[in-house]
This record gives structure tokens, sequence and C-alpha cells, in this order.
């Protein structure tokens, strides 16, 4: 399988990788089991910060896509395949959509939404 990445495009980078990585377990191209280039090595390979690459091997991971053998590599997920389908950036939004909408039908403006919305992700009660 073949990873390639376009700097040009507004998609970023680690979400590139993601979806072709994703894309690949869809259509068969990777199967559970078979390894994947090393963060350094694809990083090298994409011309690319090592950074960009770990993130979306940590977001694959998380999502069960691929799984980490510590030393002896990372590899397609037993269960890659169906776990594909499981959007979670479309869960978020949907969520959050309906509770912005829910609070601002009682009354609360967008500031103190977003006030509080960062209270709670930065751990602050107030």
């Amino acid at each position: 399988m073949q990873i390639s990445v376009d700097i040009d495009d507004p998609i970023p980078l680690f979400v590139q990788i993601i979806e072709q990585i994703k894309q690949a377990v869809v259509e068969h191209n990777l199967i559970p089991g078979q390894p994947l280039p090393s963060i350094r090595q694809l990083a090298n390979d994409l011309n690319l910060n090592s950074k960009t690459v770990a993130k979306a091997y940590k977001l694959l991971e998380r999502d069960a896509i691929i799984q980490s053998k510590g030393y002896r590599g990372t590899f397609i997920h037993p269960d890659a395949a169906s776990n594909c389908g499981t959007n979670l950036k479309g869960l978020i939004a949907e969520t959050l959509e309906q509770a912005i909408s829910q609070l601002r039908n009682e009354g609360a403006t967008d500031s103190e939404i977003r006030i509080e919305f960062a209270n709670i992700m930065n751990n602050r009660v107030s």
C-alpha cells in the first residue's frame, strides 16, 4: 500500500493519512495483522514531521484500526474493517450541535457557552 499526502490540500496531513489507511482496510488492501511502516519510516517516506504521523497513528489506534505491539511494530487491528465505520467526528459534531441548540433555546449566549465549554475542557468548575 502506498500512502501519499498533498500539502496543498486543505485537509490536514494527519487526516489524509488516517483516511488512506481506513480506505485501504475497507478495500482489503490492508488486512488484519499486516504490518505498517514505523512512524519514523512513514514520516521519512512522506517527508513529514514524525509528530504528524504519530498523531495519525495515535488516532487510528484509539479507533482500533491499528495496534501497536511495542518494539515489534504497528499492525492492522483484527477488527479494523468493522471499526472503520465508526464516525467519532460525526458523533461529536452531532452531540455538540444538539447541546448548543438546547442551550440557545434556554437563553444562553454564545459567549456563555464558549466560556463554560472551555472551563469543562480544562477541568475547571465554575
